[in-house]
């Protein structure tokens, strides 16, 4: 992966307070049929032709990830179902997705051989990366066996992103 260039990711979400309007503008460029929701199709798509970020367009499970993440947030539109993004979740999604990608630059940057699943060998060669995220780390093996919660031999993307999640929430962030 390319190096990413952060400030043009933030600048593209516009997830403050104050950016409501502007969020407001996005969604309707995303909801191309104005029915007032988003599809993962619509996501997708506008991912590459309204944000134009490839590096985000080519990360696929950081935009499903943020998706799924987003799409029940809140209390919205019965008559629609639950696999759908509203004006009301967009927001979260947005923020959901910053995140997801940024977790995904992350596993990336482990995941030598680009088979999307970390190996034991890859996480213990990336000790240095990722203490540098996450704080010291003293027992690989082990702390390699609590990410790889089905014990698949491998860390798959999402047991990454529940790692991450929960870093994050010890380090109050």
């Amino acid at each position: 992966m390319s190096e990413v260039n952060w400030e043009e990711i933030h600048a593209k979400l516009p997830t403050a307070k104050d950016q409501r309007d502007e969020r407001r503008k996005m969604f309707d460029l995303f909801d191309p049929n104005g029915n007032g929701v988003l599809s993962l199709a619509e996501v997708d798509k506008a991912i590459r032709d309204v944000l134009a970020i490839d590096e985000i367009f080519d990360s696929k499970p950081a935009i499903m990830r943020a998706f799924q993440a987003a799409k029940n947030v809140r209390n919205t539109r019965s008559d629609v179902g639950p696999d759908y993004i509203e004006f009301l979740e967009f927001k979260y999604f947005l923020i959901s997705l910053r995140q997801y990608f940024e977790y995904w630059v992350a596993f990336k940057r482990i995941d030598d051989d680009d088979d999307r699943r970390i190996s034991l060998d890859e996480f213990t060669q990336a000790k240095d990366i990722m203490e540098k995220w996450v704080g010291e780390i003293g027992d690989l093996e082990g702390e390699f066996g609590k990410i790889d919660s089905n014990d698949g031999g491998l860390v798959l993307f999402d047991e990454f992103c529940k790692m991450g999640h929960q870093k994050i929430a010890r380090f109050g962030g």
